[in-house]
């Protein structure tokens, strides 16, 4: 069944939907945080699908949800409305901070930070809009403007009114300096660089409480608390992108920018929302949602399929007090991998907060060592794990399991970490 497989996908695929491993892995069915694969090999998966299985696969509470929705109704567009999407509406209302209120459902990350955009824009009646170097905003060709990573920018059509700031990448400074005495220049340059490369006057701030294909990028304390307030001087909004920190990701709290005092304007969300359905979702202030009430519709944003799984994800989430075990779970990875840190040179940085934990490799130097993270991953693999990786020159481990892993599996996968790492 393998070999047929990936001969159907080489026939039949646009080859630019590209693989891990060199042998790839046709994963047949999964639970909880192990999937299986056609030949009956059982993994532990500690990348969820990119952080988007977020209480283990084929979790019995949500399926039942789906199965029960799918069974009654499967689809209807945002013409219509649902017990589902309303209750789903409402739920975020409730979880999200500060003011935000009102939602516009899609089936995307993507989608979710095009709609994001264009509220910003339509609300402020400002074109120019503010995201960080490093960043990831998705495939589309706005959401590939906004993305400052070259190896995802395709296409050549850009919009010329996304400006990129630098990064708050502590490792590697961008500014030469170094934390805490560099007073946070990064955010600071936030005005430098509106003065100097916009009309004075922008729409927003998009960016990641922690960057995900950037390579878990996370920013010091006080970071937003300094830019946030900049990009209000200008007349802009802020956008917290929420794609892969969400629901508990972080720890101990729902959203990732909850971690850092600063109140979102809008707000996307995606991936970890629905443990697998596919779903996006845009929250805003009432305001800046009422601004705008033109015609518009979203054919499979709101499905009532995905609407169900949400809602039950959620559900798990906070019955299972699961941000809570994301801190406590978090801090048990971090020690083990500090551990990896101090036995192999070649991991110059740990970072992450919570159950989204990360690895850069380097040489001398702090040159980027991408050759070590795919020896990694294919000794990792023939031992079981699933690990998943990003960074600029892909030199980065990016390490995610389901919020309800257990004290048991991190053990087990630090002790294959040290044992692949051992024969890289």
């Amino acid at each position: 069944m393998k070999k047929e497989i990936l001969q159907k996908h080489k026939d039949y695929l646009f080859p630019s939907v590209a693989n891990y491993y060199k042998d790839p892995l046709t994963i047949d069915h999964g639970k909880g945080c192990y999937v299986y694969d056609t030949d009956g090999n059982k993994y532990l998966d500690f990348f969820g699908g990119i952080l988007t299985v977020s209480i283990g696969h084929c979790n019995p509470k949500v399926t039942a949800k789906i199965n029960e929705q799918v069974n009654k109704l499967q689809h209807t567009s945002t013409l219509y409305p649902t017990e589902n999407i309303v209750n789903m509406a409402e739920k975020l209302a409730q979880i999200t901070p500060g003011k935000l209120q009102k939602t516009f459902f899609t089936s995307s990350g993507t989608e979710a930070d095009e709609t994001a955009v264009f509220m910003a824009r339509h609300f402020t009646g400002n074109q120019e809009l503010i995201a960080l170097r490093h960043g990831y905003s998705g495939r589309s060709m706005l959401a590939m403007t906004l993305t400052a990573h070259s190896p995802w920018r395709h296409g050549g059509v850009q919009d010329a009114g996304i400006k990129h700031a630098v990064n708050p990448y502590c490792y590697r400074c961008p500014l030469g300096l170094k934390y805490p005495s560099c007073e946070i220049k990064c955010a600071q340059d936030l005005e430098e660089l509106i003065l100097t490369t916009t009309s004075g006057q922008i729409a927003g701030f998009l960016a990641e409480p922690i960057q995900g294909v950037g390579g878990f990028i996370t920013p010091p304390k006080e970071y937003f608390e300094v830019a946030v307030p900049i990009i209000k001087k200008y007349g802009g909004v802020f956008i917290s992108d929420e794609v892969q920190t969400g629901f508990g990701r972080t720890g101990k709290r729902m959203f990732g920018i909850e971690h850092f005092n600063v109140e979102p304007d809008i707000m996307t969300c995606a991936k970890g929302m629905a443990n697998g359905a596919p779903i996006g979702a845009t929250i805003a202030r009432t305001d800046i949602a009422d601004s705008f009430t033109g015609l518009t519709i979203s054919t499979f944003g709101g499905n009532p399929v995905s609407m169900a799984a949400a809602l039950a994800t959620i559900e798990v989430i906070e019955e299972e007090n699961l941000a809570q075990n994301a801190y406590e779970m978090g801090k048990i990875l971090r020690d083990g991998l500090n551990g990896l840190q101090e036995k192999y040179p070649s991991i110059g940085d740990v970072r992450g907060m919570g159950l989204m934990q990360a690895l850069e490799f380097v040489g001398e130097n702090k040159k980027p060592d991408a050759a070590t993270v795919g020896k990694l991953f294919e000794e990792a693999k023939k031992q079981n794990v699933l690990i998943g990786k990003g960074g600029l020159h892909g030199n980065v481990v990016r390490i995610a399991p389901p919020l309800n892993i257990t004290k048991t599996e991190i053990d087990e996968f630090i002790r294959v970490m040290d044992s692949a790492l051992e024969k890289c």
